[in-house]
């Protein structure tokens, strides 16, 4: 079981340089006014994050287009009636989920190893749909957020790089400044805890 593809909003540190773009809530106007300069904008302020986003997941440059592109037509056709308070953060969470789903029905020969190591290690500490049917994906989502928020600020960027971004331990400790093992090590005493979290609070079973 694979729940990945579905947790609550997470948001990481600015990844490239914003300039003169617009502000977010000009771009979700218009997305309102249905004026498609909206998708170039969008393109101009997020395109950097949503390719990283799908390339890290699919690692094929054109599969990790189509899905980018998937995104700027979702958020067009959600906006309106939907109204992101983050923006950034909701088209983040609209292109992982494309990307995951691609790459299930790929069942291709080329995965990357770092996502399949980041979904197997969450699947160890996730309930198991089969025992817990009743537990939703929106309510774990916000009982991870809940516990993720408790936590050191390097704890939580270090989570969100591997689990959200499923960049691999090596790259994690370049970015954060630490050695691998130490990265290996947090994210093991992180799952560990988030482990005993969710069975406290009943929602692992």
């Amino acid at each position: 079981m694979r729940r990945s593809s579905k947790k609550d909003d997470f948001i990481i540190e600015n990844i490239f340089e914003e300039g003169n773009i617009i502000d977010d809530k000009k771009i979700i106007e218009l997305y309102f006014e249905r004026n498609e300069q909206a998708i170039k904008e969008t393109d101009i302020k997020y395109g950097k994050l949503c390719h990283k986003i799908a390339y890290n997941i699919l690692n094929n440059l054109q599969d990790s287009e189509e899905c980018v592109n998937d995104t700027y037509l979702g958020v067009w056709n959600k906006i309106p009636p939907t109204r992101p308070d983050n923006f950034k953060a909701y088209i983040s969470k609209i292109v992982r989920s494309i990307s995951i789903d691609k790459f299930r029905k790929q069942k291709a020969k080329k995965r990357s190893a770092d996502m399949v190591m980041a979904l197997d290690e969450l699947a160890d500490i996730l309930p198991d749909e089969r025992y817990a049917p009743s537990r939703n994906d929106e309510e774990i989502g916000k009982s991870i957020s809940i516990f993720l928020n408790k936590q050191k600020e390097v704890v939580r960027r270090v989570f969100h790089l591997k689990y959200f971004y499923f960049e691999s331990n090596i790259a994690i400790a370049e970015r954060c400044g630490f050695t691998e093992r130490k990265v290996t090590h947090m994210l093991a005493h992180t799952r560990a805890q988030l482990k005993e979290y969710l069975i406290k609070e009943e929602i692992y079973l």
